[in-house]
């Protein structure tokens, strides 16, 4: 199974919903694979924190009692409930876990920053993981641009940076932030650097920021309408370079 594949079922799989040989699959994905493996450890303690932190009130004995009659005065009348009304109240149930688990992730701060960073570590981890740093593979810049001609609805900007130290390797398509992306791939000896691009929702310039995660270095900003993040596991202060150098060539 692909980390797709563990992301569409990992609910039914903590539910206990699943069948026996799917759920020792993605048992075993899990074992070995840490960026699975953390998103389920998250999804647990959203779980739990759901299950802890919901308020619960006895009923009194006369709220019991009032129900207790209306329930076998609409069995007189009505001895076989529809269909429909149960389906609604299903949708509503599935609406109100929604408001629960928004209300739950407010507090912990995980804005949509913090949500962006985590979807471009996966797309970088998927990259390495089953080998397909790109689909269209050269050093030529006019290559690659054209390459995603007709393929988004943007044209990325693309330049090869091998004198500076940075060789272009590539490029593929990605799907983030619910919508496809362009993401260039680089190197620096034999560090891959993803640098991923899609239009920006604003006009405003954003300011270049560095983060952490799982081990792995990110950069983002936004400049002339365009959105950029670049995610490697590269130290530091030559991925810094990197920026610079893409920062000066777009």
């Amino acid at each position: 199974m692909t980390c797709t594949d563990i992301q569409v079922a990992i609910h039914g799989y903590m539910d206990g919903e699943l069948d026996p040989l799917k759920h020792l699959e993605i048992e075993q994905h899990l074992q070995h694979c840490a960026v699975c493996s953390q998103s389920y450890k998250a999804d647990q303690a959203l779980q739990t924190a759901v299950k802890t932190g919901a308020q619960y009130f006895p009923a009194s004995a006369d709220l019991r009692k009032r129900i207790q009659t209306s329930v076998r005065q609409v069995g007189k009348s009505q001895r076989t409930l529809p269909v429909m009304p149960w389906r609604w109240l299903a949708v509503a149930a599935s609406v109100a876990v929604v408001v629960i688990l928004a209300w739950v992730l407010s507090p912990r701060g995980l804005d949509t920053e913090q949500l962006v960073a985590q979807e471009v570590v996966s797309s970088h981890v998927r990259s390495l993981m089953v080998a397909h740093l790109a689909d269209v593979m050269s050093s030529d810049q006019h290559t690659v641009k054209p390459w995603f001609t007709g393929k988004l609805d943007f044209s990325p900007p693309v330049k090869d940076l091998s004198k500076e130290g940075f060789p272009l390797v590539g490029g593929r398509l990605d799907y983030l932030e619910n919508r496809p992306v362009a993401a260039l791939v680089y190197k620096r000896r034999n560090h891959v650097i993803n640098l991923i691009i899609w239009p920006s929702s604003h006009d405003t310039h954003v300011k270049t920021k560095a983060l952490a995660r799982q081990g792995y270095h990110l950069v983002h900003w936004s400049k002339a309408g365009m959105t950029y993040w670049v995610v490697s596991d590269l130290n530091d202060t030559e991925l810094q370079e990197f920026v610079r150098l893409v920062q000066a060539s777009s």
